[in-house]
């Protein structure tokens, strides 16, 4: 699946392929996982040993505790590996120039990470090794669809789709036309990730995720106390002109009892000004 870009980069118009130049860590990783693969094919019993394997984690966790990192940076075939790098540098170097080297250096290390810990949740009895940077790409590409929804991609250079249509389609035809041999568990995982760090900013770092919680929380509370207080000004607004109507001394009990309370909670507000 080939895509082109309308307008993505610089200030030129027109179609381009690819997002231009290759960002610091995307270099790097086309080089370690390229390098790897050359080592997978003269050495067989890499994939086993670092391969990441749920049963032999749980079994000996301190013996394979490396897998779930090591694992991102193999791949079972050409066709693999050609495709994860592709979509890595297309998808992932217009996140990285927005991140930051370092901070998408942590994104896409741990949205690999959380493909390993998921897939370890639900298939821990799974004892074939599990390879491949699937799910940091999914991490990257569910970045990529949240920072550049309107973004238009050329799908095999022909066809005009937004990302924002694209990429979940390509998720969708991943799950099902990818085969028997799929982790998609682990692409799961990893496209789980990138969405809780974009949108918990997560990239500002925990103390940054924990102080914006805080205020949406207080935020909310603060507008459900405004609508609260509102309320009950409308209810005393038309107890009075029910007063004005009829007489106090026509009230119904529930509304002399409202407003009696409503009373006694705006001396006690004023109280403690």
């Amino acid at each position: 699946m080939k895509f082109g870009a309308r307008n993505s980069f610089g200030a030129g118009s027109g179609v381009t392929f690819g997002p231009g130049f290759i960002s610091p860590f995307i270099k790097w990783m086309l080089i370690a996982n390229a390098g790897v693969f050359v080592l997978q094919n003269f050495f067989p019993w890499i994939d086993s040993t670092f391969g990441f394997t749920p049963s032999r984690f749980l079994r000996d966790p301190l013996d394979s505790f490396y897998q779930p990192f090591t694992y991102m940076f193999l791949h079972g075939s050409v066709s693999h590996i050609l495709f994860n790098m592709l979509s890595l540098w297309m998808f992932g170097s217009e996140v990285e120039r927005s991140l930051g080297t370092r901070m998408f250096a942590r994104f896409y290390l741990l949205a690999g990470l959380s493909g390993a810990a998921l897939t370890l949740a639900i298939k821990y009895s799974q004892n074939i090794p599990m390879i491949g940077a699937s799910a940091a790409i999914y991490g990257v590409l569910i970045a990529y669809w949240l920072m550049f929804p309107q973004r238009q991609l050329y799908v095999f250079a022909i066809f005009p789709v937004l990302v924002k249509w694209a990429i979940p389609g390509m998720m969708v035809i991943g799950f099902f036309f990818g085969g028997p041999n799929v982790a998609h568990w682990a692409h799961l995982g990893g496209a789980l990730f990138g969405l809780a760090f974009m949108k918990l900013d997560w990239q500002r770092g925990p103390a940054s995720w924990y102080k914006s919680l805080r205020y949406k929380r207080s935020k909310a509370k603060l507008d459900q106390n405004r609508q609260k207080a509102e309320d009950v000004m409308r209810r005393v607004d038309a107890i009075l002109d029910k007063i004005n109507e009829v007489g106090i001394d026509n009230l119904s009990a529930e509304d002399r009892k409202f407003l009696e309370e409503a009373s006694s909670e705006l001396a006690r507000k004023d109280h403690n000004r």
